[in-house]
């Protein structure tokens, strides 16, 4: 789509740095130069402010990552790229069948009501929970991967989502000020919620996640 756009050498494309690598060596493979923007902490997706701070006259395009079934604002960030003259570009995610969206957001909904300890996830309009993604919050211990490993040792599988946000990889290391994308990589985990998880499989995602509860901290 860059290529297509005619995107190249001397151009700048603005990504986030919470997700995959593969998006900003996509641009790379133009000629362009990756610069990372920050994320709304709800959807996890660029944030149009965050967008709009790092234009330059070298910017060309965007391009939005849909992220764990929330969509990002992809009309806030049409009227940033037309004010700059910018191309928006979207990075879906598979789509899922209705019947399968509709079994996770009812998984989902039981989690919201049930788990304590860990901050859920924002629902919004649409979210059609390809993850579900809570927040541990951090307190200056790494309490998101002793939650982890806490949890496994119960049973519950869970993952990190984004372990190392693609401005602190090597090859695209930048000395940049993110602070949405720094916090959610350091507090997100994803909770089982397929639409094959049973009854007694979610109470103890629930049981596993609370009897946690009294280690965290608030964070500020």
């Amino acid at each position: 789509m860059l290529r297509a756009a005619g995107v190249g050498v001397g151009d700048e494309v603005i990504v986030p740095a919470f997700g995959n690598v593969e998006v900003a060596e996509a641009v790379t493979l133009t000629g362009a130069t990756p610069v990372f923007a920050d994320i709304d902490p709800a959807t996890y997706c660029l944030d149009a402010t965050a967008v709009e701070a790092v234009v330059t006259p070298r910017s060309a395009a965007v391009v939005a990552v849909h992220r764990f079934g929330r969509s990002a604002d992809i009309a806030r960030l049409r009227v940033v790229g037309q004010r700059h003259g910018l191309l928006v570009l979207e990075q879906g995610e598979s789509e899922a069948p209705y019947d399968e969206i509709a079994q996770r957001r009812e998984r989902a909904a039981y989690l919201d009501g049930r788990l304590s300890g860990v901050r859920t996830p924002h629902g919004g309009d649409g979210h059609t929970y390809q993850q579900y993604v809570v927040r541990v919050p951090g307190n200056g211990r790494p309490d998101r991967d002793a939650f982890a490993r806490a949890v496994r040792a119960k049973g519950v599988e869970c993952r990190v989502p984004v372990k190392t946000p693609v401005h602190r990889m090597p090859g695209f290391r930048r000395d940049v000020c993110l602070p949405e994308t720094e916090r959610a990589a350091d507090e997100t985990l994803a909770l089982p919620v397929d639409a094959a998880l049973t009854k007694r499989e979610m109470q103890r995602i629930v049981s596993a996640c609370n009897a946690l509860g009294g280690l965290l901290q608030p964070a500020f």
